[in-house]
């Protein structure tokens, strides 16, 4: 069976604030029983080493 699940970000904003982006995807709770975390692109993360906007972060699983 396939749930919904929703992937938030562990991005920061230049102000050290969270983006609040995030994505939705499917998981199959019997083969995966622990949380997801995965690298996505963050197009509202803030890179301090480039002082540029957008870069890959990883994304939490949380409730739908």
């Amino acid at each position: 069976m396939r749930d919904k699940i929703k992937m938030v970000s562990t991005g920061l904003t230049k102000l050290k604030k969270p983006t609040g982006t995030f994505r939705t995807t499917t998981k199959n709770k019997k083969k995966t029983t622990n949380k997801l975390k995965k690298k996505y692109f963050d197009p509202r993360a803030y890179n301090e080493k480039t002082g540029k906007s957008g870069m890959h972060v990883i994304f939490e699983e949380t409730k739908l």
